[in-house]
């Protein structure tokens, strides 16, 4: 199968979507020598094109997209061509209602916007691979195309009749019969036994709480539809260029689809990243995204997006320093990206994202921002070397879908808690203690790892929790967070609160759950959120953390810890940091002041300081810094990093 190498040919791909229709032709040749002096390598081309491809239904309006690819291969510029899919133009929606998406209330929305369609529509499909299948004929193998991106951002949802045909359909192939479904969503609460298929459906609005399997079965059956519409592209593709490799894109913590199903379709697993300029964490919620896509890649990724400057979708976009924009590159680079794209190339004039940032802006070539971007694209030759290598990580953390579509839903103890300011607490922690982390699935291979840590697995089946109590028998170190084991794969509650080998394994039993609606103290100083526990503890299980009032907090049994709670980040980091050590998990580079970043990619190692302070660090002997050409020779030696600034050292 093609590869992210087949692309890259050992080099870094730079370059960010280009939609050359929204402007004069005149403007293309300008646009592709500016591209050539930033240092652009690819560029993304018809994302949301389908109106200017098929202006009228059958119609093929190709030549504009030969003349722009003509223009960029003369150029020397790459083609990451999209089927513009995720977009439909408007005369789809006024021929064929049906493919329009139905909210849970009933209302039709329509088009004016993007993400206009329904997934279980045979109307969009039909059209959908039909552009698809011409426009692989006449330009797959055109010399500027080197990649297939698909859609865009997968993720809407139907509840329209068609979909719930297609989820009659799903939950046949699932259970087989009527009666295992009743049996799995537990319908014999509330009287809601269904007698024919005719009355099973999506779920709809409801006088009250609707039914919680039923939920979670949905958010799976759309992520599979969804997932079969991107395949279904896939496939077109690949028959007419097999060589090509085939991606599409996802954001941080993105909960509209199992991305581990999707990653294993995909030929290049690949990332949209929009840290806050203005939030001081950023880099954390930046690496979350960025460890979570090098592991479902299991090897380098494409940051598939990016921004140079500002966004247009917060309350209050504020514009990114230009030395900011530079340390998030190469943080992207550290954490696996073997490709930097930006959304987009030039900023657009008209439409909804208008005052989104660019490569190129509304204040031109001139700009400040877009000197920094020739800076940049000057820059990423000098590490070609890093292409194709791999990150080190001896931490693994568990991240499941469906344990967070369950967990989110209405009815549980506390509405507070979610999986993604768990899962965003948890990875900084680890990222306060220099400890760089996988994800992995529940039920993946975990022996490759010193520790594994679960923030959360409300959600837990029997695989799953097999896997975890096989690790730590095999000399692993686990450790959970609160409100885990409780439910099996269909959200039942397991007999006692708490899968029985969980309780074994942990060295605890929860008698209550005790949510928490503001911070409680903790012995010894500090606080903790969210939720507390009536534990009891097994012989052997000892208390490492204590509330004010001597409950338990966290405890260990052996090479198995549990939190009951959500500790402040100076506590959960300590915590996680004491595990590591016992584990033998330790930083790339010892020693490291608070807010440096330190990657170990391949032979190289990656220093980040995400400070406005200069730091001095310690070296275990000579390096050369690559993007200065700079040799530290002193043994140890000592490097000075600037505020914001990076440095890229080979032994």
């Amino acid at each position: 199968m093609p590869s992210l190498a087949d692309a890259t040919r050992g080099r870094l791909l730079f370059g960010g979507d280009y939609n050359p229709e929204q402007w004069p032709e005149s403007i293309w040749p300008e646009d592709v020598r500016l591209m050539r002096e930033a240092g652009v390598t690819t560029v993304t081309v018809g994302v949301f094109s389908w109106a200017k491809l098929e202006p009228t239904p059958g119609a093929r309006d190709f030549g504009w997209l030969r003349r722009i690819l003509d223009l960029l291969h003369e150029g020397g510029i790459e083609v990451c061509l999209a089927t513009p899919t995720a977009s439909p133009p408007p005369w789809l929606g006024e021929l064929h209602p049906g493919t329009l998406p139905v909210t849970a209330e009933g209302t039709t929305l329509s088009w004016g916007s993007r993400n206009q369609w329904c997934p279980s529509s045979a109307d969009y499909r039909r059209h959908a691979l039909g552009l698809v299948d011409d426009l692989a004929a006449a330009f797959g193998h055109h010399p500027a195309v080197r990649m297939w991106h698909v859609g865009n951002e997968y993720g809407p949802v139907c509840h329209c009749e068609e979909t719930a045909d297609r989820f009659r359909d799903w939950l046949g192939k699932r259970y087989g019969t009527l009666e295992a479904v009743n049996a799995a969503w537990g319908t014999a609460f509330w009287s809601q036994q269904h007698a024919t298929w005719s009355t099973v459906t999506p779920p709809r609005a409801a006088p009250y709480l609707p039914n919680p399997a039923q939920q979670l079965d949905f958010r799976r059956f759309c992520s599979d539809v969804l997932l079969a519409c991107f395949t279904a592209e896939r496939d077109v593709l690949r028959r007419h260029t097999p060589e090509l490799p085939v991606t599409t894109n996802f954001m941080t913590l993105f909960p509209h689809v199992d991305c581990w199903a999707f990653a294993a379709e995909e030929d290049v697993v690949s990332l949209d990243s929009y840290p806050d300029p203005a939030d001081p964490r950023a880099m954390v919620w930046a690496s979350l995204g960025q460890d979570m896509t090098r592991s479902q890649a299991r090897g380098p990724w494409l940051q598939m997006e990016m921004a140079a400057s500002a966004v247009n979708w917060r309350g209050v976009n504020r514009a990114k320093p230009v030395d900011r924009l530079r340390l998030e590159a190469y943080q992207a680079i550290a954490r696996g990206a073997d490709g930097l794209c930006f959304f987009q190339w030039r900023a657009s004039r008209s439409g909804a994202e208008k005052f989104h940032s660019a490569l190129l802006p509304h204040a031109g070539p001139d700009s400040p921002q877009h000197l920094a971007v020739r800076t940049l694209g000057a820059e990423l030759p000098l590490l070609a070397e890093v292409v194709g290598t791999r990150v080190e990580a001896d931490v693994a953390v568990v991240l499941d879908w469906s344990n967070w579509w369950a967990l989110e839903q209405r009815g549980r103890p506390s509405d507070r808690v979610d999986l993604a300011p768990i899962a965003l607490a948890w990875h900084g922690a680890l990222w306060d203690a220099h400890l760089t982390a996988d994800y992995v699935h529940p039920e993946a291979d975990l022996g490759g790892y010193r520790m594994v840590v679960v923030p959360n697995l409300y959600l837990a089946g029997d695989a799953a929790v097999d896997n975890l109590t096989g690790y730590v028998a095999a000399g692993g170190t686990l450790v959970a967070g609160f409100f885990t084991g409780v439910a099996d794969e269909q959200d039942a509650v397991r007999p006692g609160g708490m899968d029985e080998r969980l309780r074994a394994l942990l060295g605890v039993h929860p008698l209550e759950w005790r949510p928490l609606d503001a911070p409680a103290e903790l012995a010894g100083g500090g606080t903790a959120d969210l939720w507390s526990e009536d534990l009891c503890l097994a012989p052997g299980t000892e208390t490492v953390l204590a509330f004010a009032d001597g409950t338990p907090a966290a405890t260990r049994r052996g090479r198995a810890c549990y939190l009951a709670t959500l500790p402040e980040p100076a506590v959960l980091q300590r915590l996680l940091a004491d595990a590591a050590g016992r584990a033998g998990a330790a930083p790339a580079l010892p020693g490291l002041p608070a807010g440096v970043e330190a990657v170990r990619r391949g032979d190289l190692l990656f220093l980040l300081n995400h400070t406005a302070e200069p730091c001095e660090l310690t070296l275990p002997g000579p390096h050369r810094d690559l993007l200065t050409a700079r040799a530290i020779a002193r043994d140890p030696a000592v490097l000075h990093l600037d505020p914001y600034g990076v440095a890229v050292l080979r032994p």
